[in-house]
């Protein structure tokens, strides 16, 4: 648990650190650099002390869960369509509820699935995932089990993300961070239960992150009138999105396998 506790702490230090410091360069490429190397500091940091405690083989073995595709088509299936069918769904209960279609995303669906494949393909979440996923959460299943493990790494996931909500420039910027908490734990819940039922595989888990990053606004949750990160949405489609997550997400506590 040390180890893991160390893990988290220079994370957030370095993570956090970049982020900021890329809001004072003038230079757009550079400012990317800066902050996409801080969006993969848990991944490059798990390898670093994974091969502090592991050794070679360590780090042999993380590494290949980045590749473990060899699972069941009905788990890429439920990694690709999970947050699109959550929003889909949510769109019908807004148009049941309040008698009119919430507001739909601009891009055609082909192209948020298109972007997910393209990420997922090219490891845009593997400097996520390695460190989540990955590193942190089969030490707290060990100690939590996996069920608590995933809530608690879910807050810790979504904790990471705070400085996004005060930050210029991004679309979280002033968002309900307390909104967006209650949801990114429930997906931290669905990841654990892919991430079980594949064998610890990264392949899956990357997949599921690439589709919610890029399948979620085919109804946008975000809040036009937001004005802080710590008051409540007014949005609707967030709190029916939250509610579905949530749902879900008991279904996969009550039936989250053992980890191996």
């Amino acid at each position: 648990m040390t180890v893991l506790l160390v893990f988290l702490a220079i994370a957030y230090v370095l993570t956090w650190s970049l982020w900021f410091a890329s809001t004072g360069i003038a230079s757009p490429i550079a400012r990317a650099v800066v902050f996409n190397l801080g969006v993969f500091v848990p991944g490059i940091l798990s390898l670093a002390m994974t091969a502090w405690t592991g050794g070679r083989d360590g780090v042999a073995k993380l590494l290949r869960t980045l590749v473990k595709w060899d699972v069941s088509v009905r788990w890429y299936v439920f990694a690709a369509g999970y947050m699109f069918s959550i929003k889909v769904l949510a769109a019908l209960i807004h148009r049941a509820a309040f008698g009119v279609w919430p507001r739909f995303g601009d891009l055609p669906v082909v192209l948020l699935f298109g972007a997910t494949a393209v990420s997922w393909l090219t490891g845009g979440q593997a400097g996520e995932e390695l460190g989540w996923r990955g590193f942190a959460l089969p030490r707290l299943a060990a100690t939590f089990g996996l069920g608590a493990a995933s809530v608690v790494l879910g807050v810790v996931w979504a904790c990471w993300h705070l400085p996004l909500f005060f930050l210029p420039g991004f679309d979280t910027f002033n968002q309900s961070f307390p909104q967006y908490l209650l949801q990114v734990v429930a997906v931290s819940v669905a990841m654990a239960w892919l991430w079980g039922n594949t064998r610890g595989s990264l392949f899956l888990t990357m997949l599921l992150h690439a589709a919610v990053n890029n399948t979620k606004d085919i109804v946008p949750s975000a809040d036009p009138a937001a004005v802080s990160p710590w008051t409540l949405s007014h949005s609707a489609v967030a709190w029916i999105t939250a509610a579905l997550l949530w749902a879900s997400a008991v279904f996969f506590l009550r039936t989250m396998p053992k980890p191996s």
